[in-house]
């Protein structure tokens, strides 16, 4: 589990295609000084499993159907990427709970300065649709934020420059693709629902 408060950013240093899948190589001293063989780290929101370890860099074994999903695919070396170590008993929960299971990606709608703020506003999926709400929460890339607006169409989220700064989302652009979770809660709200229909 993880929280969705970043706290670092991590640079793609390879991407090597293997054994049916992926390896991705992400150079981060911070996190790699924190973490072990096997640890769980949340990747622009994919939730990963440390395969190998330097003192600087992480390997990823990443599977096709991950890449197909999320926008691991889209990744270039030298990309940018949030990066957040799993939740430990004692850690401070500045976000909501984020599993970094990626429900779809979609994409940048628009960006508005809003006064001292950005507002992004995204396409709405199908496949989140039902848990976003005014107020609700939501994972963009790993980074835990409010749906401050919502339309027919799409759902908007306020940043402060300190999110913008310490975060990738600084460098969305329209038409962007982002990786999203929708919060479990609401998940089991909604199953809870149409099971009862």
């Amino acid at each position: 589990m993880f929280t969705g408060i970043i706290k670092t950013i991590g640079t793609i240093t390879s991407i090597e295609q293997k054994n049916g899948g992926f390896l991705f190589v992400i150079k981060n001293p911070e996190i790699a000084m924190q973490v072990q063989l096997g640890s769980s780290v949340c990747v622009s929101g994919v939730c990963l499993t440390v395969a190998s370890l330097t003192q600087e860099l992480m390997t990823f074994s990443v599977m096709i159907e991950t890449v197909k999903k999320t926008t691991l695919g889209n990744k270039k070396i030298g990309d940018t990427v949030n990066i957040e170590p799993s939740l430990r008993l004692g850690d401070e929960m500045g976000g909501h709970i984020v599993f970094g299971h990626v429900d779809c990606t979609t994409t940048v709608a628009s960006i508005e300065p809003d006064g001292d703020s950005t507002i992004l506003m995204f396409q709405i999926s199908k496949d989140v649709a039902a848990y976003i709400v005014p107020q609700g929460t939501i994972s963009i890339d790993g980074v835990s934020l409010t749906i401050a607006r919502v339309s027919q169409d799409t759902f908007g989220v306020s940043l402060v420059e300190y999110t913008l700064k310490h975060t990738t989302l600084f460098e969305l652009k329209v038409g962007d693709c982002v990786n999203i979770e929708g919060d479990m809660l609401a998940k089991y709200v909604a199953r809870a629902i149409a099971l009862q229909k």
